[in-house]
């Protein structure tokens, strides 16, 4: 056959087959579908060039893998094994590290270590390291988690992520909360500077100089902060500080408040100022359900960057700290987004209890 002339392709039925499963199956390697593509081009008839013209590709590659189909069939669209050095580690070994990971656990600790799985199983550190980073296995870490019992737990999240996703008009959310017993903690010895080379450095022990609670409610919209400190956290602070919403909010908005089930929400005296304050409507989270506060996170950043290492002599010294801090940050303000509907949030908590089931069995 002269050398410019393209080699005929006739496929089998079997051929034509697995090459169209290849070029329609989304697992297939992209390389491996335009290699079916050409030789099922080629099997009608068309030219090399004609090919290239159809596929977007260069003449070299549509005549390299009709060759290689004409000489090898299915088998040459394969990609060859590449150069290198073998592997070393056998799949036996990769299972038994994973299965001891997941089933076992040391003599003499809690968890797996690389070096002690390393000396169990007799492979090296950085091989057993890149097993665990390959299946996405962290023995060293552990998180908490608690699964609310509340036997009205769907309707809560359902009102509540409403509520954020569709606020209601001429009205303001509230996401509101107490963060009690703050401490005021003083160091033994003055905090040491930062230098180069050197972090902050603070003495592991405190004097404590008495404790503080703050009740928080978040606007939900502008990420704007009212706050009240008080020395306790009762019914009668919790009152209070409704009458400092009362007072803070414009009068022609209703007020939707986001809160925790603490009997403190629920007194009868509570119930009667509730009921005389009309434009009041109160959101009760389900049990063990914090993380679905917003106000929460609005917590974490106070803890982070003022309160945990922070020093303060008094009380006094801690509230007018805090205070400050509010001050700063509605000075400007950043909302939190609440992204996932209810249905994404109780698709995902019954993912996780199925893998935890399924983990057990």
């Amino acid at each position: 056959m002269p050398p410019n002339v393209a080699v005929a392709i006739e496929l089998s039925e079997d051929e034509r087959a697995q090459l169209e499963a290849w070029t329609r199956r989304r697992t297939s390697a992209q390389a491996l579908a335009q290699r079916a593509r050409i030789v099922l081009a080629a099997a009608e008839g068309l030219k090399n060039t004609e090919i290239a013209e159809r596929l977007g590709i260069s003449r070299n590659m549509a005549t390299t893998w009709r060759s290689r189909f004409a000489e090898h069939r299915l088998d040459g669209l394969l990609d060859e094994p590449r150069p290198g050095r073998p592997r070393t580690i056998t799949d036996e070994q990769v299972e038994e590290v994973i299965v001891k990971t997941l089933e076992t656990t040391p003599k003499d600790a809690t968890h797996w270590s690389t070096r002690s799985m390393a000396r169990e199983v007799g492979l090296t550190q950085s091989a057993v390291l890149r097993i665990w980073k390959a299946f996405g296995l962290q023995p060293h870490r552990q998180e908490t988690w608690k699964l609310s019992r509340d036997p009205q737990f769907i309707a809560k999240v359902r009102d509540v992520v409403g509520l954020y996703l569709n606020p209601p008009e001429r009205a303001v959310v509230l996401c509101v909360d107490e963060k009690s017993q703050i401490q005021a903690l003083d160091r033994t010895a003055p905090i040491l500077p930062l230098l180069p080379g050197t972090p902050e450095r603070a003495t592991h022990d405190y004097k404590r100089a008495g404790t503080s609670s703050l009740y928080a409610a978040l606007d939900l919209t502008s990420g704007k902060v009212i706050g009240r400190l008080h020395s306790r956290h009762r019914a009668i602070e919790f009152k209070q500080f409704l009458r400092t919403l009362d007072r803070e909010v414009p009068t022609e908005l209703d007020v939707h408040v986001v809160l925790d089930n603490s009997s403190t929400h629920k007194t009868p005296a509570i119930q009667r100022w509730l009921a005389a304050h009309p434009r009041f409507v109160l959101h009760f989270t389900p049990t063990s359900s914090s993380w679905l506060n917003l106000v929460e996170r609005w917590f974490a950043e106070l803890t982070t960057k003022k309160l945990r290492r922070g020093a303060h002599r008094s009380v006094r010294a801690l509230n007018d700290d805090i205070r400050t801090w509010i001050d700063t940050w509605n000075n400007d303000p950043r909302p939190f987004v609440w992204t996932k509907t209810a249905d994404q949030i109780l698709d995902s908590i019954a993912r996780y209890c199925e893998r935890i089931n399924e983990s057990r069995h």
